[in-house]
């Protein structure tokens, strides 16, 4: 049976430096308080009319198959993920696709916010596993800056979210150490509402009106406590559940990349496992959440500074909006 293996990893981040100290200067906040809450130093937002999520991700895809040794040309299906895509409709797959010119393929959209990424890895394995396609480019990226409350009233997610976008190749091998051992997913709607950005949404007398833009309402909403709460639990249990998958233990593992979602959550995570600092792979503190191009931009930057190595045992794992959670167990 044929078995899929990430061959090529890219990323791309705006320009645009914001520190901490630069947020001072536009709300009431300060250094100790955002690192103490999150980690994070400092963060990329987009420069209007220069950045977009297409851009972005088209730069990421060619410095994956750039490392991955192959032509853009070989890539026969996308798949991308993002929860601010640059239209309402049409999706952002095929806008990459546009710039990439491999018109006529196919491009599946995949809007699972802070978990897109590993869904979307979970579902390229399907279809690599079952022969319909050899070479798929996986994305992530966003563009949350534009959407964020940058007062005082909106800190709270203001100094987490930012932008960027990371890439993946994906592609089929055969009798190889090497590759995707299992992926796990899980999600559960009730908590829809904790961790959410309500609109532009379909279900209203009118789509976006004075009043959406007066309450916030497409801005994005987040109840932190719970948020974390939930957290710490599923990922330790989706880690744990691919690790039991596939009779490994956390001995076995070299290297854990966590979505980015706070710098806290990723060390409780670490120290209930009992890893060393170099098994888990951070930047948060560089690039803040950018989540769905997180766990992308995390590899890309791993792979460049030698933190992988080809036969190394990988779990990637996210929780986020949804809430939905999963996680994937891999060689590299």
């Amino acid at each position: 049976m044929k078995k899929s293996r990430i061959i090529g990893v890219g990323h791309y981040v705006p320009d645009n430096v914001v520190t901490n100290h630069d947020l001072t200067k536009i709300m009431d906040t300060s250094d100790e308080w955002i690192v103490e809450r999150t980690g994070i130093k400092e963060r990329r937002w987009f420069t209007p009319g220069v950045d977009t999520v297409a851009n972005m991700s088209t730069k990421a895809s060619k410095m994956a198959a750039e490392r991955a040794g192959i032509d853009i040309k070989e890539i026969d299906f996308i798949i991308f993920s993002t929860s601010t895509p640059d239209y309402f409709a049409p999706g952002n797959g095929v806008l990459l696709q546009r710039e990439l010119g491999l018109q006529g393929i196919g491009a599946l959209d995949i809007r699972n916010a802070c978990s897109g990424f590993i869904y979307g890895l979970s579902v390229a394995d399907q279809f690599i596993k079952t022969g319909m396609y050899k070479t798929i480019l996986l994305v992530g990226a966003e563009i949350q800056s534009s959407a964020l409350d940058k007062s005082t009233a909106g800190r709270s997610n203001a100094v987490i979210f930012a932008d960027g976008a990371g890439a993946a190749i994906v592609q089929a091998t055969e009798g190889s150490h090497q590759g995707i051992l299992s992926s796990h997913l899980h999600a559960d709607g009730d908590y829809a509402e904790e961790l959410y950005l309500k609109d532009p949404g379909s279900s209203r007398e009118t789509r976006l009106s004075p009043e959406m833009v007066n309450d916030d309402s497409f801005r994005m909403q987040m109840n932190g406590n719970v948020v974390f709460k939930h957290a710490v639990v599923r990922f330790h249990e989706v880690i744990k559940e691919a690790l039991t998958a596939n009779d490994k233990t956390v001995d076995d593992l070299d290297l854990l990349v966590p979505h980015q979602a706070n710098l806290r959550i990723s060390q409780f995570i670490q120290q209930q496992f009992g890893l060393a600092d170099e098994k888990v792979f951070n930047n948060i503190q560089r690039y803040g959440n950018t989540t769905a191009a997180t766990i992308p931009l995390a590899l890309s930057e791993a792979w460049d500074q030698g933190k992988i190595k080809e036969g190394d045992l990988l779990c990637l794992a996210a929780f986020g909006s949804g809430f939905a959670w999963g996680s994937v167990l891999l060689h590299w």
